[in-house]
């Protein structure tokens, strides 16, 4: 099954992002799976690298880290990046300047969207 799920939160502050990336995490465990991750909105804030959290508290960074490296393509919405002033240079190894497009061919490939 092929699944494309889409964050919109920010990285930290509410834990719609994490809860995501968690369920990324789980999904990508399963066989026959196949993932998408497109970060949109205040999301793209998720995708910058050098993220320091307190000793204990979830990272996302690692999160989407930990994805990349388990072949999930993740696409951070270049408009949204702009917005609020964030370089591709700035994000996580694995993680690409995305755009609508993208998200489309990716919403059309998928047999389920979920949304955070």
């Amino acid at each position: 099954m092929k699944y494309l799920l889409i964050l919109n939160d920010p990285p930290y502050g509410t834990e719609r992002s994490y809860n995501g990336l968690r369920l990324a995490m789980s999904l990508c465990k399963q066989e026959d799976v196949e993932l998408c991750l497109f970060l949109m909105a205040d999301s793209v804030g998720c995708a910058k690298a050098v993220q320091k959290t307190p000793s204990g508290y979830y990272n996302l960074e690692r999160m989407i880290k930990s994805l990349a490296q388990s072949k999930v393509l993740v696409g951070a919405c270049r408009s949204c990046m702009e917005a609020r002033g964030i370089m591709e240079a700035e994000l996580i190894e694995g993680v690409r300047k995305s755009s609508m497009d993208e998200l489309t061919d990716w919403t059309i490939w998928a047999d389920k969207v979920i949304v955070f």
